[in-house]
């Protein structure tokens, strides 16, 4: 074999088998259209800091988890019930809480659905920091509800968002 054909062939298999760099799905459409409308729903409510708009994409059982890191220090933060988020973002302030997502991965089986996206935090015009946003929702009466939101922030590696 020679040194070219050897180069292409490994070139081709490593080709063939990375993962696809952009957003995918999984589920009938209408139901991702769905499961992305109350996670967008929450970010509206962000923005707007509007407490009724968010308490309406939660389920009743939610739970909220955030790792991050203080002082070089992992730090993990499990809650149950959303009122200490919605109280923290659910109020109109003069700088908006601006959640911006890109890469959004769907997936959908029966009544549960799971959201990967990445995100990049800003409150006015001014970058705050990163991660990552995963929510379990759960179709209860016909209407997807948020479960549980697990989230990562982090000030590095964030250059998607302040270019």
């Amino acid at each position: 074999m020679t040194h070219a054909f050897r180069t292409l062939l490994v070139a081709g298999l490593m080709a063939a088998s990375a993962p696809a760099a952009s957003a995918q799905s999984f589920g009938p459409a209408e139901d991702q259209k769905a499961v992305m409308a109350v996670v967008n729903r929450l970010f509206d409510g962000m923005r707007a800091g509007d407490s009724t708009m968010l308490r309406s994409v939660f389920d009743a059982r939610v739970r909220m988890i955030t790792s991050a890191s203080r002082n070089g220090a992992p730090t993990l933060s499990v809650q149950q019930g959303a009122d200490g988020f919605v109280k923290s973002v659910g109020t109109p302030r003069p700088e908006k809480i601006d959640e911006r997502i890109r890469n959004e991965r769907v997936h959908i089986d029966g009544d549960l659905a799971s959201v990967w996206v990445d995100y990049g935090l800003f409150i006015g015009p001014k970058f705050s920091h990163c991660g990552i946003d995963h929510f379990l929702l759960v179709k209860s009466d016909g209407a997807w509800k948020i479960l549980e939101l697990a989230d990562t922030r982090r000030m590095t590696n964030c250059e998607m968002w302040t270019k």
